[in-house]
């Protein structure tokens, strides 16, 4: 489930500023720079098999140092920026931006891009975290291409306590090429499953390696990425990582079932909830046949403007000008009907949104983390997720974050308390 749109405009202000300074420090190491073979290059790789290991999966094209944060103090200093607690942090890191092979929504070669952090501490083998981030509209709003801001803070938080600390900017975001197929689990997947592979294929470099288990979490969006990952991890997707613990964060985990009903409701936030129904059309339209014109789902102005605001060039700050204040004044009748009653393209993207906690038991320690009053992922997600949980045979734990509001939105609380809480959670396993 997406972040707040006006969290999008705020970090678009200040995303130009914190590049140039960003630009200034980094240096840049090309790694494995041969390009895809012709046949891997013509070869789709379908369904499941897209976590499975190859030749390229993972492998660097290269790695850049944006900045150092050089002692705990400094960290602090960064997360406090982007609204985020540092009573975790024990280290300085140093932060790098990896790009590296992976598939597309289709399985055809493509490139991603992620943030990879590292503690500055004289351990040499290090614990592993990913981390997948909340919605974005650019393809800024990534963790390697924004600092002290939502989406690369938790990364940081993580690194600061100790660990190497991954967050995949996802497909289509950040420097990878497209536009990013949002909410498709499959691609989220192996985005990060090859940003670890990318991880560890990189650390060496640093004189570190990385221990086989991964503590993964995410938030938002991020968080149905996260049981994804972790399901793929104890599936045995790779033959090095293992899943190690797992902790998401206000997911919307039934995004058909719950969500969608939530919005059309109107007890999703308005702004919010015209947003969100806006990029799961045109998202999900992209590789579902959702609809042949625009004019079928979407309202007279936003029929002809709509598609082009999730192009990943436009800012959030031009999304939020270019949407309406509800639902209603977006779509047409059809549109709602449609997201009501799901046919057709679109009840094929949700039988995967909605896939990710049902059939299938976490065997390694897992929470799901919540802010009650949530205002845009409705909690109604999180118990349906932890029933679906309960019915494989896992018991997980729902953790109730409290009244945690930043900038308005319990939403958004709920990722910088819930990072504060799940860092800890990942240091005291790790040291038990």
């Amino acid at each position: 489930m997406p972040a707040r749109p006006a969290a999008f405009a705020r970090r678009t202000r200040r995303s130009a500023a914190l590049r140039a300074g960003a630009a200034a420090v980094c240096c840049g190491l090309l790694l494995g720079s041969a390009g895809i073979s012709a046949a891997a290059a013509h070869t789709p790789v379908t369904g499941y098999e897209r976590g499975a290991p190859s030749p390229w999966r993972g492998s660097l094209v290269s790695a850049e140092k944006l900045y150092t944060l050089a002692s705990p103090a400094a960290v602090s200093a960064e997360l406090r920026r982007a609204g985020f607690q540092a009573g975790a942090v024990r280290h300085g890191v140093t932060a790098y931006r990896l790009v590296y092979r992976t598939v597309d929504a289709q399985g055809w070669p493509t490139t991603a891009s992620g943030l990879f952090v590292l503690p500055r501490s004289g351990e040499r083998r290090l614990a592993t975290v990913s981390f997948a981030h909340g919605t974005g509209s650019h393809k800024d709003d990534s963790p390697s291409m924004s600092r002290a801001e939502f989406v690369s803070a938790p990364v940081i938080a993580h690194a600061s306590a100790g660990a190497a600390a991954v967050g995949p900017d996802y497909v289509g975001m950040g420097k990878g090429p497209g536009p990013h197929p949002w909410m498709d689990i499959p691609s989220e997947t192996t985005a990060s499953l090859d940003m670890l592979r990318a991880a560890r294929a990189f650390a060496p470099h640093t004189g570190r390696t990385l221990e086989r288990s991964v503590q993964v979490t995410g938030f938002s969006q991020g968080a149905s990425a996260a049981l994804a990952l972790g399901r793929a991890l104890q599936d045995g997707a790779d033959p090095y990582f293992r899943l190690g613990a797992l902790a998401p964060i206000s997911g919307a985990y039934d995004f058909g079932g719950t969500e969608l009903p939530a919005l059309l409701e109107g007890r999703v936030e308005a702004k919010s909830g015209a947003v969100y129904a806006a990029y799961a059309l045109v998202a999900f339209n992209r590789l579902h046949p959702v609809y042949d014109d625009p004019a079928e789902v979407f309202q007279a102005p936003y029929d002809r403007t709509v598609e082009a605001l999730f192009d990943g060039a436009h800012t959030g700050e031009q999304l939020m000008r270019g949407t309406p204040g509800t639902v209603d004044e977006l779509l047409t009748a059809h549109g709602r009907d449609l997201l009501a009653r799901p046919t057709g393209g679109l009840a094929q993207a949700l039988r995967g949104t909605d896939g990710v906690c049902r059939d299938w038991a976490p065997r390694t320690p897992t929470r799901l983390y919540m802010a009650s009053g949530d205002e845009q992922a409705v909690t109604e997600n999180t118990d349906r997720c932890r029933e679906w949980l309960r019915e494989a045979g896992a018991e997980v734990p729902v953790v109730d974050l409290g009244a945690v509001d930043y900038a308005g939105s319990r939403h958004l609380g709920s990722n910088a308390a819930g990072t504060t809480a799940v860092v800890r959670w990942f240091e005291q396993l790790r040291r038990s």
